[in-house]
């Protein structure tokens, strides 16, 4: 196991006390397995402590809390993503997630180390805030703190903190409109500026047909709408996937969790039986300050990064032209953890309100089902000139399917299944109706053949109760339609739905 950072003094230590669970978070969406999710974040860890230092440095002779800094928090996010990109320079990029070693060679990554005038909207705004305003926003909207707790540690009164707050977001607002209008921006975007700038503002205002259809293809002012439209739940994630780019909403997602976890309404993830290096892609976020016990694991939320709801208006502000990784998310109303809307709603919610309940792994799994359309033993030993037809035996699970976000050619969605009995082991699968294609996939892996689709659990989430229930999410792509799958199994066996 790697060595953990060693805090130079009391203030680091308060810093690695608070940050170590976010940079590890992170870490693992870079990685394959623990061991080496340890490992990036310990030298992320220790990359963004220099920044941190050298900025305090800083501020020591004279320069102050002034704008330009990012808060402590994405700074050391960034070193994780900057640590990572190191690794696959000096030929290490096998011991990384393989859509972070393409995202890494694209120009997507590009954009954050190149002119400063065309790297994200959100990166330049939050930038260019003061300080402990930009530190405010990014703890209550990224990482999801309640607001009392953010308050106290930046040393702000509790009780006027949600105006503080308010104030934030519009001065963020403001910071976005300032830097996409100082973007290299071609004469259309320019021309429809103002435009978006006035239809954000407004919750009840909908966008012209032909403002919709530029928001599809065209990524900068998708961001910047996604930056300015305070009200529809997109700052968020357009944070997320601004500053952080890769696995910018994965890492939102998991944010919220361990905010749910921690105010009791949700359950911490039994972790892996074995802490040795794993084969498959690890989705578990490990936390605690010694980073030896797994936390929690991600609940796919989708996003808002579009104020325009309703058809084929929807757009995405990706982190990237197109990328198969789980960045900013679609049009929807924001909504909180709360309920799980139909396939037809725009707003979205984590897939169940209630804690999933898993028991230690079982010595020996249960027994695979029979295959599907063949008869059992008893079916067989029963006599043939039997005139009644055998009474159908009721699903032993049932599955939920969310469409959590939709835009132009792509859709984030969960897939919720309650058991009736206790698995060692799962494997869910369904059919796509419209020809959908699978993208990124958390809390489990994904494999698609034509319009069938088989998700396997994870490594850390393979046990599960009797009447418990599993969760995982994807991102995917679409084109004609995207109508709710059909034809969902659990471990082969038929699953109700509802």
């Amino acid at each position: 196991m790697p060595d953990l950072p060693t805090p130079q003094d009391d203030t680091e230590a308060a810093l690695f006390s608070e940050c170590w669970d976010a940079v590890l978070s992170y870490a693992d969406l870079c990685t394959s397995g623990s061991l080496t999710a340890q490992q990036l974040a310990t030298e992320g860890f220790a990359l963004g402590m220099r920044e941190v230092r050298a900025a305090a440095r800083t501020h020591v002779r004279g320069a102050g809390r002034r704008a330009g800094r990012l808060p402590v928090i994405p700074v050391l996010l960034t070193a994780v993503r900057d640590t990572a990109a190191a690794w696959e320079a000096a030929g290490q990029g096998h011991r990384l997630d393989p859509d972070l070693r393409l995202w890494l060679n694209s120009e997507a990554a590009a954009r954050f180390s190149g002119p400063p005038l065309r790297r994200p909207v959100a990166l330049r705004g939050l930038r260019d805030m003061q300080e402990a305003d930009a530190a405010l926003l990014w703890l209550a909207e990224v990482e999801a703190l309640p607001l009392s707790t953010a308050a106290r540690g930046l040393g702000l009164d509790p009780a006027t903190a949600a105006a503080e707050l308010d104030q934030v977001r519009t001065l963020f607002r403001d910071r976005c409109h300032r830097a996409h209008l100082d973007s290299p921006l071609d004469a259309e975007c320019r021309s429809y500026a103002r435009l978006l700038d006035a239809v954000t503002r407004s919750p009840a205002a909908e966008a012209p047909g032909d403002l919709s259809r530029h928001l599809a293809t065209c990524v900068t002012c998708a961001e910047a709408a996604a930056c300015l439209r305070l009200h529809g739940g997109g700052p968020p994630a357009a944070l997320a996937g601004g500053v952080i780019g890769w696995g910018g909403l994965a890492y939102l997602e998991r944010r919220r969790r361990a905010a749910e976890v921690r105010l009791g309404a949700g359950r911490p993830d039994p972790g892996p039986a074995d802490p040795a290096e794993g084969t498959g892609r690890s989705r578990v976020l490990r936390g605690g300050l010694l980073a030896a016990a797994v936390l929690l694991s991600a609940l796919a939320l989708g996003v808002s990064m579009m104020p325009f709801g309703g058809s084929g208006a929807d757009t995405a502000v990706a982190q990237d032209d197109r990328l198969p990784v789980a960045g900013p998310g679609a049009s929807r109303a924001a909504a909180r953890p709360s309920a799980r809307p139909s396939a037809t709603d725009s707003p979205t919610a984590p897939p169940s309100a209630t804690a999933t309940v898993r028991t230690p792994r079982r010595e020996k799994p249960d027994p695979e089902p029979e295959p599907r359309g063949t008869a059992s033993a008893a079916d067989r030993a029963a006599p043939a000139a039997t005139s009644a037809p055998p009474t159908p035996r009721a699903a032993g699970c049932r599955v939920a399917y969310g469409l959590d976000s939709q835009w132009t050619d792509g859709f984030q969605a969960t897939v919720t299944v309650t058991t009736d009995r206790a698995l060692a082991g799962w494997q869910v699968s369904w059919t796509f109706a419209d020809g959908q294609r699978v993208g990124q996939m958390w809390d489990a892996t994904a494999r698609q053949d034509g319009s069938r689709v088989l998700a396997t659990a994870a490594e850390y989430d393979r046990t599960l109760a009797a009447h418990g229930t599993l969760s995982f999410g994807f991102v995917g792509t679409w084109a004609r339609a995207n109508r709710t799958p059909r034809d969902f199994t659990l471990n082969g066996e038929p699953c109700t739905a509802g």
